[in-house]
């Protein structure tokens, strides 16, 4: 990676940046991302929780996932908008100032995706989350 990757809300009161490599690039199409998004996936970009440093107020919506495990959507509490999500310590950071750095490797949750979204062949698709 040749520079931090960092992002933030829309009215600058949040802010992150991540120092490491990303563990994994992908497109989310659960229906949770769905809701989530009003879109058919979610861009998931996921990077070591002890690499991700925010700054300023964050609000966190929980629910379970198909894991099992809670997951905590972030947003910020002043303008609304949708930063990151979190499960089991590695956070997974959707929204970047440079959003072209996003480069996703694979399409997952492809059981759930909607059948106007066009996918890109070339990606490898997974029915459920791989193990990664």
């Amino acid at each position: 990676m040749s520079s931090s990757l960092t992002g933030g809300c829309q009215c600058g009161a949040v802010r992150y940046e991540c120092t490491a490599e990303p563990l994994f690039t992908g497109n989310c199409h659960c229906r949770d991302c769905q809701r989530s998004t009003g879109s058919a996936y979610v861009p998931a970009l996921a990077v070591p929780a002890r690499a991700l440093k925010i700054t300023g107020d964050v609000k966190y919506y929980e629910n379970r996932a198909d894991s099992g495990n809670t997951f905590s959507r972030s947003f910020c509490p002043n303008c609304g908008a949708r930063l990151f999500g979190k499960s089991s310590g590695m956070p997974a950071i959707i929204s970047l100032d440079d959003p072209s750095r996003f480069k996703p490797a694979i399409d997952f949750y492809t059981s759930s995706a909607q059948p106007w979204d066009h996918m890109n062949p070339d990606l490898p698709k997974f029915p459920k989350q791989p193990k990664v």
